[in-house]
This record gives structure tokens, sequence and C-alpha cells, in this order.
């Protein structure tokens, strides 16, 4: 549902670098359906980077449903037959998946069946008919997801059933990123996985050791900031309706479907970006904000693990929830930042 959309921008080459920004490593790898940049600090080795690719690699193996087999797959082959038994990792995901998708705020790991159905994204996009949404509603459906913790079973209770942990997958795994460069002495880095990012240590350019993190202004190409945010290390993700869309008759249909309709979320937001400390946070309180379609009262006061979001309307105005106004710099012309 979310997330290959946001775009960040940093300004690592604004200014003269300074000793430990001269020993910067950065590699570019393909995967999870993208291009993932990753960056290291300090003295680190080649090594370091291609470890945490093939990180991605693994799980990627184990939670994709875009090819025929992995360990979801293998859940959603099984729906409505058998509980699949899967590994630890793979549990803990689906298991706080699940958690969450029964809180109905937007993000639903039962949404398989839609998101296959529209293909938004993909060579053979479509725009299904209203038969064929209504046949595949009553089957994404949280509650029928059978978790036994015990033997690390999933069981999908009605046949054409499907997990689709695209919507949370890569916060995941930028987190695993981040413990694999933790325990190999890496305090200070960028991991990019096609948009998550997430920023590890103090900014190596600027005196005060905070990043500048640029917002993807939504109709522009990747790249082009409508905004920059001032913030210490974090992650930093986005859902936004401007990368993949589906255009026809006339019409665009984004790919952040809810899972009540049928249909893409339909409100005044063009895109949201949330400030947190984990990348998987970040994933599912994006979807949930972009749901709620407007900052939520009191959203994140009591969980210090999220800083804060970033919205932007349709029509080019930019609210900003939990983050210092001062923090945050409209730099596109035609936006506004509203208190």
């Amino acid at each position: 549902m979310t997330n290959e959309n946001t775009v960040l921008w940093t300004d690592l080459h604004s200014e003269p670098v300074k000793k430990v920004a001269e020993q910067r490593l950065t590699k570019q790898y393909y995967g999870l359906g993208t291009k993932i940049t990753l960056t290291t600090f300090g003295a680190t080795t080649e090594a370091d980077l291609d470890a945490a690719n093939a990180l991605i690699v693994r799980y990627e193996d184990l939670l994709t449903v875009n090819r025929p087999e992995s360990e979801v797959m293998a859940v959603n082959h099984a729906a409505g037959k058998k509980p699949v038994q899967v590994s630890n990792g793979v549990y803990a995901l689906i298991k706080r998946a699940v958690e969450i998708s029964r809180q109905h705020l937007g993000f639903n790991t039962a949404i398989g069946p839609l998101v296959k159905l529209w293909e938004i994204g993909f060579d053979d996009a479509q725009l299904p008919t209203q038969a064929e949404i209504n046949e595949r509603l009553p089957i994404v459906d949280p509650a029928q997801i059978e978790l036994n913790d015990k033997d690390q079973t999933v069981f999908l209770k009605k046949t054409g059933m499907k997990i689709d942990l695209g919507g949370i997958a890569k916060g995941f795994i930028a987190d695993r990123i981040k413990d694999l460069w933790a325990a190999r002495g890496i305090n200070n880095g960028m991991i990019d996985l096609g948009g998550n990012l997430l920023l590890i240590g103090k900014q190596p350019v600027h005196d005060d050791g905070l990043w500048r993190v640029g917002v993807q202004a939504p109709k522009d190409q990747r790249g082009q900031a409508v905004a920059v945010v001032k913030t210490p290390a974090c992650s930093i993700v986005t859902s936004g309706i401007y990368e993949r869309h589906l255009d026809i008759n006339g019409k665009s249909y984004h790919h952040i479907l809810d899972s009540k309709t049928g249909y893409p979320r339909s409100n005044n937001l063009a895109s949201v970006t949330v400030f947190s400390k984990y990348s998987i946070d970040g994933e599912i309180h994006t979807t949930e904000l972009f749901f709620a379609g407007k900052p939520v009262k009191d959203w994140g006061k009591n969980d210090p693990n999220l800083y804060g979001a970033v919205f932007i309307t349709k029509d080019n105005k930019i609210l900003v929830s939990g983050l210092d106004p001062k923090d945050v710099t409209v730099i596109a012309p035609g936006f506004e930042l509203l208190s």
C-alpha cells in the first residue's frame, strides 16, 4: 500500500566536508522492486554494505508476494486449507501486521486480494468491475487470520485470502539493517530503500549534528523537495498518491487501497511523511494518518518513538504535527506552511 513514494533528500554536499565525511562509502543495489542506496561514514568497508544488501535479499526471498514462492506465499497458497509454519522473523512480522490491521485504522495486511486485483504499479494494472471488488471484500478481513504462537503457524481461514506485507516490510528490513550495522560497529549512515529513509547517528557535515531532509513535492519528479526538515537521526517514511497510480478514462487511481470500499482512499491529501525512531512504525503510521486525511489530535503524544509528521494537501498546503514548525522550511514556490 505504501512507501515506495517517499523522496527524501539530504544536503551532504552543500558544505565543506569534515574528516568523518571524507570516509563516506556509498553503494547502490536493486531489490524490493526499487533502487537501494546504502551509505556509511567512518572506517567502514564495502563488505559492510554488501552484508546489508545480503540481508535485504534474504528478507525479500522470505516476504515477497510478487514471486510464486516465498514463506508468505506458502501461507497464501494454503488459504482455506491448512496452517503454515514460518520462520521466527516472518512470524513476528506477520503477527505485528495482524495486530495493527485489527485496529482498523487504515493498514490491513489482508488487503492482498484487492492489491492483486488492481495491480497498480505493475504492467497489468486494471480498473476492476464493481462485481470483482464485491467478490473480494469479504476476504480482506484480518479477523480471519489465525495465529499460533506455540507452533509459529499462520492460517488464512477463507479460500482466496492473501497476506500482503508490502506496507510494512521495507520498514522492518531497514530496522534490521540498522541492527546489523550496530553489531558491526557502524554508528553513522543512511539506509534508503527506495524511499524509506533511515538516518543513523549524527549528520557529519553540520556542526549541530542534525540532518536536513527534503520532503518530496507531490507532483514533481523524485528528488524535488517541497520542504526541508531539520531533524536528529530518525526514520522518514512517506505515503503518497503521486508515484504508483493508474490513469484511465480521464481519472487517476492511486495505490493506497481502502479495504472497506475496495477503491483507493479518497481525501484531500497528496502525502503524509512520518518521522519516527523505527522505520516499521513510520510505515504503519503514514498509512494511519493518510486514512485520517488530516492531523490527528494527540497523535504520538504518548509514544516517544513518534517524532512528528508532515502533511501535504492536494491544494499545496503543508501541515505539521509534532515537529517544531521552526524546523520546517518551505523551499518550493506555491506551497504554504500552515501554523
